[in-house]
């Protein structure tokens, strides 16, 4: 169970990763020894699942941000297994969901120019052996970042 005090330091470190012993004491009102064994037990607890740096997708040549939905024509254990591991060893595709409704899976991809994207979409979402059709919508712009979870 969370206390008000873990999920002050959780908001805290979400918004910086970087933050130590000391100044989480600080900000927490703990001893940084307090605040320390906080945050380890968060962390032993698979609350806190590690850390990652945040990077800028323009500057490192991903010009194109999209979201692919996925319909799935054939369905069973052998094919969505199949499906999952041909997702999994893609690097321009970042997130991956199952979804209800129509679309079978809803993929985060990017980049680096439109024809990258007709590529994916092309030459290995579609001859997937499991996979109907696909539909596609590049975002324009980004109006919210990624943003912490609530606590």
């Amino acid at each position: 169970m969370l206390d008000e005090i873990d999920k002050r330091l959780l908001a805290a470190l979400q918004k910086n990763a970087h933050l130590t012993a000391h100044q989480l004491g600080e900000m927490l009102n703990l001893s940084p020894s307090q605040a320390g064994r906080r945050r380890q037990r968060l962390e032993a607890e698979a609350i806190i699942e590690g850390y990652t740096a945040r990077l800028d997708p323009r500057r490192l040549g991903l010009a194109v941000q999209g979201f692919v939905q996925v319909h799935l024509g054939t369905h069973g254990p052998e094919h969505s297994a199949s499906f999952a591991r041909l997702i999994a060893n893609r690097g321009e595709i970042v997130s991956a969901w199952t979804m209800t409704g129509d679309a079978d899976y809803l993929l985060r991809v990017y980049c680096e120019d439109l024809p990258a994207l007709n590529r994916l979409i092309h030459e290995v979402l579609l001859p997937h052996k499991a996979v109907a059709r696909v539909q596609s919508q590049i975002v324009m712009d980004q109006l919210k970042r990624d943003s912490p979870l609530p606590t």
